[in-house]
């Protein structure tokens, strides 16, 4: 795995992503922790694993990334910290709605935590 690069976060995580995918059948909507896109356009980890896959990618991020204009703040449950939600393949409030439905009564919805944890373990036992 590549060291992290500030602006180059899709070097490390990229293939990854293009790994995990390539093992199951094709989705329909394939949902990150990260941006589509950032500022002025530029693109993010969702518009690279786009180009790579085509079909549907929504970003969900946890931060707010300064200057990203593509993307819309949700709030989820009683949260009053929002999501930052991005898309490409789908209009970015349809996307928003879709992730404000996502199962789990709190912040982050109970499949990115799933996600998340897994990833993690994965790392600790490397």
């Amino acid at each position: 795995m590549a060291e992290y690069q500030p602006g180059a976060f899709y070097l490390r995580e990229l293939p990854c992503l293009l790994g995990v995918l390539a093992r199951g059948p094709r989705a329909d909507v394939v949902v990150i922790d990260g941006y589509v896109w950032l500022r002025d356009g530029a693109v993010g980890l969702g518009a690279r694993l786009h180009s790579a896959i085509g079909g549907i990618v929504v970003g969900v991020a946890k931060t707010q990334f300064f200057g990203a204009t593509d993307s819309i703040a949700i709030c989820r449950g009683t949260s009053r910290s929002p999501l930052f939600v991005s898309s490409v393949g789908m209009p970015t409030d349809e996307a928003g709605a879709k992730v404000a439905g996502m199962h789990g009564a709190y912040r982050v919805p109970t499949l990115l935590k799933a996600v998340d944890a897994l990833a993690r373990s994965a790392t600790t036992q490397a």
